[in-house]
Parts: C-alpha cells; structure tokens; sequence
C-alpha cells in the first residue's frame, strides 16, 4: 500500500530548508534549486508545492512567525500563572530581539525580506505588511489593557506607543546583528522606555 503524504508537514520542511539556507547564505542568494537540495527532494516537488520563489519565501517568513509566536508564549508561561500586561509586552519585545540563534534567524530574514521586497515588485506584492499590522495590534491590545488598569502613566497613546516600540525594538535588533551593540544593551534600552511608560508600583498603589 503508498505510504499517504502528509502534504502540511512536507511544505513545513521545505519551508525550515529555506529557513537554514537562506541564514547561511542570506535571502537573495537562496533560489528554488537551492531548497530542493536542502530539503532532499527534487526541484519539481518543491515547484508543485510553491510555484514561484515569491510565494517560497512568503510561507518560510510565515512559519518563522509561528515560531516566534511560540517564543512569545514560552516567555509568557516563564513569568507566571497570571502575567500583567507589562510582563506580555516584554515578553513580545524580548522575544523579537536577536539574542540566540533562533531570534537571529528570525530578525536577519526578517529584515532582508523587508530590504529585498523595496526592488522586487512580485515579493512586495505578497502580503508581508500584514505580520507587522499583527503585532502592532497585538502590542495596542495589550497596552489598552494597562490603561483600563491604570498602569500606564497618563497621556499616553497606546497606538503611538506600540509603534514606536516595535520600531524601536527593530532598531535595536539590527543593531545586535551588526555588532552595534549587546542584547544586554538592547534589553537595558527596552526597558528604560517601558520604565517611563508604566507606572511604577509606588504609583499604583498610591
């Protein structure tokens, strides 16, 4: 009797053979033929599954998002039974950091999609902003929940914060990869902003 193909899985392992390659290599320099051989099948199998090297690398930046959300939630179970809202923002934000290897991986392609996708009109027109939507919602979300509690200091716009923290937390990520600075250094920065936007304990109680 054929053995059944599992077609879910086999999509996921050519995607994590495009994942390690292009980390290798970088994302301009991976092709079809490439993935193929790491993932050890044929160039057609891959071609079946994805057809274009655009929508390739959209479904590997898709499942690097998947892992990082399990990131997220390891951290988010690393802080306790009942996390706040400033523990789940950190948990966002430390997550996305470059700080070991997966989250280096994470933010290099991360980032050279965003880079490639500015001169390569058939991968910006796939639907990469929507992630980065995703979390600004996500971060807003979380950020309101703090407002209702009165934890956040007054005034402040809980829109406007998310953005500017995951540019911030961008920023600081490219310059971990670059050698700019340390993740130690990094978190130090994260943290000093959060300081000025929740409240302090003494506050809160008072």
């Amino acid at each position: 009797m054929p053995k059944r193909v599992d077609h879910a899985e086999r999509r996921t392992e050519i995607a994590e053979a495009l994942i390690r390659i292009a980390d290798r290599r970088g994302l301009h320099a991976v092709g079809m033929r490439d993935v193929a051989a790491e993932a050890g099948v044929s160039l057609r199998l891959v071609q079946y599954y994805f057809q274009t090297k655009e929508k390739l690398l959209l479904f590997g930046l898709e499942r690097l998002a998947e892992r990082f959300g399990e990131r997220v939630a390891a951290r988010v179970r690393a802080a306790g039974d009942s996390p706040g809202p400033r523990a789940m923002v950190e948990a966002l934000l430390m997550a996305a950091l470059p700080t070991d290897d997966e989250s280096r991986t994470f933010h290099h392609l991360y980032t050279s999609y965003a880079v490639l996708a500015m001169t390569d009109g058939a991968l910006a027109a796939q639907p990469f902003i929507k992630n980065p939507d995703a979390a600004e919602d996500a971060l807003t979300g979380l950020l309101r929940q703090a407002q209702e509690a009165a934890l956040l200091e007054p005034g402040v716009d809980a829109r406007s914060e998310a953005a500017g923290l995951l540019a911030m937390s961008a920023g600081l990520g490219t310059g971990i990869l670059v050698g700019q600075r340390s993740p130690q250094s990094a978190t130090t920065v994260l943290n000093h902003h959060l300081d000025r936007v929740f409240r302090t304990g003494d506050e809160v109680s008072a």
